[in-house]
């Protein structure tokens, strides 16, 4: 069960604090308890899902606008001893955004929304702990690639630190397994609708091994994503192939902008905890008199300003200007962008050595999570038992490309040796919950709030950064299939319905066609 993830021995305790979805990735089993394979039974293939690994933040937003209340503070003498710490470590990790990734090979743009190198040693891990698994199949597969050679199929969102992220898991294959290299293969990405047959519509090819329907479906526009029915190219209808994806995720992009999701997300900060831990945090780095600026929404602050940074090295200088679109109106929401900056510190170690918990204690930073558990809950995760799925059907293709893979070598296709896929935690959460793996799908009532209380889903466990899901595909003389499920690297038991599936009582091992009749397995895109 999913819970048990919490309670695991020491690699958990790799990063201690509360990061909610942003926590550092740890493996969750030590691999010498993995489970033995049972006799007879030989590694034939392995498929991961992964997101990307830890990264700076996505742009210059709520930094710079935490940053220019800091200044006005400063400016009228309303710090504390501690508070006056705060401003030159705001700054540093607005330095180390801009300029992130710069003279790292493989990075093609420093800047904000790029892995840092913890995000780059998590990939790079993986991949190594991956081989050291199933020693077998990437031997035979190394041995047998002049003769018989099968592809290493990886595929990605096209987003740039998935992307990245893809690229530093398969370097580090193949410095492991040099003999691999020849077997690397990026799939042609699916192709749009030709152009000129719309003039409202301007589609975006995309590079070989991109592929957004199962990677980034949270996010389908007709720009990038209008696809043509390969039976009827110059039709004006997107591709029936790709048609069920495509409507539940715009089916996902109405809801995400819904009032009724809204109602869900903001009970927390209407609640008296909101303004208790605001205060509790803010007033050890804000004289009092300066917070009470906020009451009325008289005083705001945004990000504004220009900010020019240099590397190191002298070889890279940026100047970034703030859009003035994020603001921070109230104590609360000065408080929670100070747990966004302390959350994404935890990933950026190497680049920036300000000790960002000084400023949030744990306490605070427990009740932070909760609350980004909470809204992740109802607008990534299971959300209410009448939401019909709406947070994860887009997933279901992705759900369903694991047993497309694995169909293949049951009729004796074996071009695929392993797939490697890379992508986001808007994809990772709602596959978790279009698995039904134990203790992840578990929506709530309308009428019950979500709450550490009441429901075990949590940001940490479900997708952390480098969050994994893996399939390892074991066969037998007679040609059985059994497959093993591993989430974030620990062995994990498939959704409930599915234990008569099982081998044997409790195995972590299940009969591939026990488990695709459980699934109900449909090709869907």
């Amino acid at each position: 069960m999913l819970l048990a993830l919490a309670t695991c021995a020491s690699p958990a305790l790799a990063f201690e604090g509360y990061y909610q979805t942003k926590t550092p990735y740890t493996p969750q089993q030590d691999p010498a308890t993995y489970a033995v394979p049972p006799a007879g039974f030989q590694p034939i293939f392995t498929q991961l899902v992964a997101r990307h690994g830890s990264r700076g933040l996505t742009g210059m937003k709520g930094d710079a606008a935490l940053y220019a209340m800091w200044k006005q503070a400063a400016a009228q003498d309303a710090l504390t001893p501690l508070g006056r710490e705060l401003g030159p470590d705001i700054l540093a990790l607005m330095q180390a955004n801009a300029l992130l990734g710069h003279g790292v090979p493989g990075i093609e743009q420093p800047g904000y929304g790029n892995l840092s190198q913890t995000g780059i040693e998590e990939h790079r891990q993986l991949a190594a702990r991956l081989l050291a698994r199933l020693p077998t199949l990437f031997a035979q597969v190394g041995q047998d690639a002049a003769t018989a050679p099968r592809q290493l199929v990886t595929i990605h969102s096209g987003v740039d630190r998935a992307r990245d992220s893809a690229r530093f898991f398969t370097q580090s294959l193949l410095e492991h397994a040099p003999a691999l290299a020849p077997l690397l293969y990026l799939p042609p990405a699916p192709a749009p609708y030709p152009q000129g047959r719309s003039p409202a519509v301007r589609p975006i090819l995309q590079p070989d091994g991109v592929n957004r329907f199962l990677l980034y479906a949270h996010k389908l526009v007709p720009q990038t994503d209008f696809v043509a029915d390969r039976a009827n190219p110059y039709s004006t209808t997107y591709s029936t192939t790709y048609a069920a994806t495509y409507a539940a995720s715009q089916a996902y992009q109405h809801y995400i902008r819904t009032k009724r999701l809204d109602t869900l997300m903001t009970p927390p900060a209407r609640q008296p905890a909101a303004a208790k831990h605001a205060r509790q945090v803010l007033e050890r780095l804000f004289t009092p008199a300066f917070l009470t600026q906020f009451n009325g929404g008289a005083t705001s602050y945004a990000d504004t300003g220009s900010y020019t940074f240099t590397s190191a090295d002298g070889k890279l200088t940026r100047t970034l200007k703030g859009s003035g679109k994020t603001a921070i109106r109230s104590m609360n929401a000065a408080a929670t962008t100070l747990y966004a900056l302390y959350a994404i510190a935890a990933g950026m170690r190497h680049e920036v050595k300000a000790d960002f918990s000084r400023y949030m204690p744990a306490d605070d930073a427990r009740y932070y999570a909760s609350v980004a558990d909470h809204e992740d809950f109802y607008k990534r995760g299971p959300s209410t038992t009448d939401s019909a799925g709406v947070t994860w059907r887009f997933a279901v293709a992705l759900r369903e490309d694991f047993f497309r893979e694995v169909d293949a070598l049951a009729k004796g296709d074996l071009r695929h040796a392993a797939k490697l896929r890379f992508t986001h935690a808007e994809m990772i959460i709602p596959l978790a919950s279009a698995m039904g793996l134990q203790q992840v799908l578990a929506p709530l009532p309308e009428s019950t709030p979500y709450s550490y209380a009441n429901n075990p889903w949590r940001g940490a466990l479900v997708s952390p950064l480098a969050a994994n899901l893996q399939w390892d595909v074991y066969r037998n003389a007679t040609g059985q299939l059994i497959v093993r499920l591993l989430y974030n690297e620990k062995e994990t038991p498939f959704q409930a319905a599915c234990d008569g599936a099982r081998i044997a009582p409790g195995s972590v091992f299940y009969d591939y066609a026990g488990l695709k009749a459980c699934y109900g397995h449909v090709a869907v895109q």
